[in-house]
C-alpha cells in the first residue's frame, strides 16, 4: 500500500520517507545554538506525491513570507529540498533521495502506524522509515534568507536497517544457557 502525501498550505505530510540523524527525543544543540529536536527525511525520487507536495508548500511560504524580504522574493533564496546525488554523494543512504532536514524547539509527538503514542527512545532511529509533518516558513536571518522546514510530528510505518551502522544488542548476541549458578 502507497501511502500518499497530503498538502493544506504550508504544512505537508509526508508519504512514506526514511530517518536519518533522528534527534528526536532528546534535544541538541549544533555549535552552540539553542538545543532543538532535528531529523533529515530521506525521501526517494520516486515518490511524486510527497516532492510535489513539498514544492506546492514551499511556493506558498514563498508567496506568504514576501514582507520578510522587502515585499519580493529574493533571487538567491534557500530553500530545503535538496538532492541527495548532489549533495551526499559519498553516502548511499542518501542515493536516488531528495533530503529535507527539519528541526523544532518542541518535542515531536511520535506514533506507531496505529497511532499509539511511543514513548522508547530505540523505537524511531535513523534508518526506519516514517511518516512526518512539516510546516514550512520564511527566514531572513543575519542576511541570510530562505524557507525552513519546522518538524512537526511523526509517525513510525515500519524498521529498517540503522543507518549509524550501529547494531541492536539481540543482534550481536546469542541466547545464554545458563544455570541460575552461573549468573553473577
Amino acid at each position: 500500500m502507497a501511502i500518499k502525501a497530503k498538502r493544506k498550505g504550508t504544512l505537508v505530510i509526508t508519504g512514506e520517507v526514511r530517518a536519518s540523524y533522528a534527534n528526536i527525543w532528546e534535544p541538541k544543540s549544533i555549535n552552540g545554538s539553542d538545543p532543538k529536536f532535528s531529523i533529515s527525511l530521506l525521501i526517494p525520487k520516486d515518490d511524486t506525491d510527497t516532492i510535489q507536495a513539498i514544492e506546492e508548500a514551499i511556493a506558498q511560504a514563498k508567496e506568504d513570507h514576501k514582507g520578510k524580504w522587502n515585499g519580493k522574493v529574493p533571487a538567491n533564496l534557500k530553500t530545503p529540498l535538496r538532492d541527495g546525488d548532489e549533495e551526499r554523494e559519498d553516502d548511499p543512504s542518501y542515493e536516488n533521495c531528495y533530503f529535507i532536514n527539519a528541526n523544532s524547539t518542541t518535542a515531536p509527538q511520535i506514533v506507531d502506524a496505529y497511532k499509539n503514542k511511543l514513548t522508547d527512545s530505540t523505537a524511531v532511529y535513523s534508518g526506519c522509515y516514517i511518516r512526518a509533518s512539516i510546516n514550512f516558513y520564511g527566514f531572513n536571518t543575519n542576511g541570510n534568507k530562505g524557507i525552513a522546514a519546522g518538524l512537526g510530528n511523526i509517525q513510525k510505518v515500519r524498521d529498517g536497517e540503522m543507518l549509524a551502522g550501529g547494531t541492536t544488542a539481540a543482534d550481536d548476541f546469542d541466547e545464554l544457557d545458563m544455570d541460575d549458578d552461573d549468573i553473577i
